[in-house]
């Protein structure tokens, strides 16, 4: 499976700013805040901040970021650098910055990159014997040089992990808890019985010499769900509905990119399957088959333009499939102009109506921020991609829903988590948690009771 790729139709951070600002603009006031007490959060110093809550005032120490210092780590074999490969994967991704199937980006300390063929010799020459792309943490052997496609090479490098610290409060006190560095996702530390979260601190190689607004996330949130649960399916999708009660054979068919293939994970934690689940919890007596139709690093164009008889051909592996309920998720369409969308969309309804199937579209989830135009991870109730925009639009005016899970993401901060720390590929592959809230959104098209 490879990586969802927005190169693939062209898209790049400059193209999503401009295109911005074509969207139709949704209310950007913030939304409630559903905490009725949070504590304030400050900065008291480059490595302190102050917190007030309940009356109380502290301050605590932030640690910066870990250097991790790595002496001759030994590789048996570096594969050739492929300077027109995907930016996450040219060569061989250095050990600890390996996400899935990408790396991390910005985290090998620049500059601090040693190369030799035996462990603490002679240091090999960059763009002679070897390319090495910092910035991706990928290394790999240059034709005519002194390593070769068999020769073992051993690294010494630092690198920087990201960390999330939290402030929680009990028993009438507060207390600074470190979390554990990792370079991927990181995790706030664990409660104990009779803790609160107040805050959480996070902190990476962007963190440089002081921290910032940017490091300081207060919880506003308490993870209900920001969504409308009124049951639009009853009337949006009635033979849906009236199968989810009656019994009848229920043929549900997941449609996507990497995130609905979903390889990296296990089966249980793949968002249909989440999906599954809580609908047969909530109509217990549903009978439903699910069938996944995923296609990694593609989008639904590719599936439409896919040959008769090819593993991804639309017509024979999605509409043959008579489907009753087909539910698209393609984040990698957010890279397309509104008009592409548009030659789109309209031919997919007219598709699936033709079969008599029920369409729900899944909201995209967030991505790397620089790739949806964005600066922060904070402040971003609002997704500016103009593909959310569309496909608002295109479900209210063919009574299609959709399945807001942008919404949810965009609410992460709001509960401490930089949203980034969930994706497992550090670009847009989430993991179970970051999963579950596509099955959230989901399931509030159908309502509480």
């Amino acid at each position: 499976m490879k990586p969802i790729s927005f190169l693939r139709a062209g898209a790049s951070a400059a193209l999503f700013l401009f295109v911005c600002g074509l969207a139709a603009a949704r209310d950007a006031a913030p939304l409630p805040s559903p905490v009725k007490d949070p504590a304030r959060v400050t900065l008291a110093g480059d490595w302190q901040i102050k917190v007030t809550y309940r009356g109380k005032e502290e301050t605590f120490d932030i640690a910066p970021p870990e250097t991790v210092h790595v002496v001759d780590e030994e590789y048996s074999t570096l594969d050739p650098f492929n300077a027109n490969g995907q930016f996450w994967h040219r060569a061989t991704v250095i050990k600890p910055l390996a996400a899935d199937e990408c790396s991390v980006e910005n985290s090998l300390v620049p500059g601090t990159l040693v190369a030799s063929l035996t462990p603490g010799g002679e240091p090999l020459s960059p763009n002679v014997d070897y390319i090495l792309d910092e910035v991706n943490a990928n290394i790999g052997w240059k034709e005519g040089g002194k390593i070769g496609p068999e020769t073992p090479v051993y690294l010494s490098y630092d690198y920087i992990p990201m960390r999330i610290d939290s402030v929680v409060y009990a028993e009438h006190k507060m207390k600074l808890v470190p979390g554990a560095p990792h370079a991927v996702t990181p995790t706030p530390p664990a409660l104990s019985e009779g803790e609160t979260r107040l805050a959480n601190v996070f902190v990476s190689s962007a963190t440089q010499g002081r921290l910032t607004d940017e490091n300081l996330y207060p919880i506003l949130d308490d993870g209900a769900l920001r969504i409308p649960q009124k049951a639009v399916a009853r009337k949006l999708l009635p033979k849906t509905w009236e199968k989810l009660h009656s019994g009848e054979p229920l043929k549900i068919l997941a449609w996507g990119d990497s995130v609905t293939e979903a390889g990296y994970t296990s089966e249980e934690n793949r968002w249909q399957s989440v999906f599954v689940r809580r609908l047969r919890e909530r109509f217990p007596n549903s009978n439903i088959e699910l069938v996944s139709r995923g296609w990694g690093g593609r989008t639904s164009m590719d599936f439409l333009a896919a040959a008769p008889g090819s593993e991804h051909n639309f017509q024979e592996k999605v509409l043959d499939e008579r489907p009753d309920l087909v539910v698209s998720e393609f984040v990698n369409d957010s890279s397309w102009s509104v008009e592409q969308l548009e030659a789109v969309y309209p031919r997919l309804k007219k598709d699936f109506d033709a079969i008599g199937a029920e369409w729900i579209i899944v909201g995209p989830h967030y991505i790397r921020p620089n790739w949806m135009g964005l600066t922060s991870q904070k402040n971003i109730d609002d997704d500016p991609r103009p593909y959310t925009a569309y496909i608002l639009r295109f479900g209210e005016e063919n009574n299609v829903p959709v399945a807001e899970t942008q919404v949810l993401y965009g609410r992460l901060w709001r509960q401490g988590i930089p949203y980034q720390t969930l994706m497992e590929n550090n670009i847009n592959h989430p993991n179970p948690y970051g999963l579950s809230l596509f099955g959230d959104a989901l399931m509030a098209l159908f309502g509480k009771e």
